[in-house]
């Protein structure tokens, strides 16, 4: 019988280890373990102060790490941010343009800048943005005259000014409104379905949940826990729901095997703590119970969130 193979290691379009900052004497980062596999949507998670734009500005080259090693697409950084910057675009902090110019005249500058676009696709390009953020009709109007949430789509307009492998948004729905929210929900859908990778930092927990593959959460300048948001949400409860017509039956069947069991308006609710799946179903089939359905209870992202930061 051959040995079976271990599964492929995905490939990274981030990857940090060890990776720490000081200002002085307060540390903003410390040792920052973070894998951003290609393809994913990662939210990046963590209360004010919890070290995620120091991390985002670190990965990107705006700010020198104090130890640690950063790779984009598996080259080190800052030593080749020449040639791979240009593959990423980044909207950090909010976006800074000249106030008296217009969106189109800003975004104009920002693609003259752009290694990846020849001069003859700026114009194209700086209206194909500006459509797909929604500001193709407040282009011609001064940058100084619009809503902090009009700011927001210029910079992430800016961003998407070339096809990119890898795009950065810190906190892109700040100031937006429920429609703006949705279609920079709908942008990072679209990237995503592109193959591009997309790291998102939000405060948002019901926006990551809706757009995100992937999560790490940080707390005191430390990642508490990352991962494939599924199974982070599986793993925030040892719990397994049973649907069966049969609940009293169930719970007794279970309950004379030991293993914790109780009547929800859900179905069946029992305690993975001390047992498996696969037992559960086994004890539940010898008893002669009947099982429609078996799947693990989800905890809220909200509540994962709350029980990893107040853990650590």
């Amino acid at each position: 019988m051959g040995v079976a193979e271990a599964a492929p290691t995905p490939s990274l379009a981030a990857r940090t280890r060890g990776l720490r900052k000081l200002y002085r004497t307060t540390v903003a980062v410390d040792h920052v373990d973070l894998d951003v596999p290609e393809g994913a949507v990662l939210g990046m998670l963590g209360p004010n102060g919890s070290g995620k734009t120091t991390t985002i500005r670190m990965l990107l080259g705006l700010t020198t790490p104090t130890a640690g090693e950063i790779e984009l697409f598996g080259a080190p950084m800052p030593d080749a941010a020449a040639s791979v910057l240009p593959q990423v675009g980044a909207l950090v902090e909010g976006p800074g343009f000249h106030p008296f110019l217009s969106g189109r005249e800003n975004l104009l500058r920002c693609a003259a800048a752009e290694p990846l676009l020849r001069s003859a696709e700026i114009p194209t390009a700086v209206d194909q943005a500006l459509e797909r953020v929604g500001l193709a009709a407040a282009a011609n109007r001064r940058y100084r005259g619009y809503s902090l949430g009009m700011k927001q789509r210029m910079g992430l307009a800016a961003a998407l000014l070339v096809p990119r492998r890898f795009v950065v948004l810190d906190e892109p729905t700040n100031g937006l409104d429920p429609a703006g929210t949705r279609e920079v929900r709908s942008v990072i859908a679209d990237l995503h379905a592109a193959g591009t990778t997309v790291l998102v930092s939000s405060h948002l927990l019901s926006e990551v949940e809706a757009t995100c593959t992937h999560v790490a959460v940080l707390h005191q300048g430390s990642v508490v826990a990352q991962g494939e948001l599924t199974d982070l949400l599986e793993s925030g409860n040892a719990g397994l729901l049973v649907s069966t017509p049969s609940v009293e039956s169930a719970v007794n069947a279970l309950r004379d095997n030991k293993i914790p069991a109780r009547a929800t308006p859900d179905g069946l609710l029992v305690d993975l703590t001390s047992t498996t799946a696969p037992e559960v179903v086994a004890t539940l089939v010898r008893a002669d119970v009947p099982v429609y359905e078996v799947h693990r209870q989800r905890t809220g992202l909200e509540d994962l969130f709350a029980q990893l930061t107040e853990a650590s």
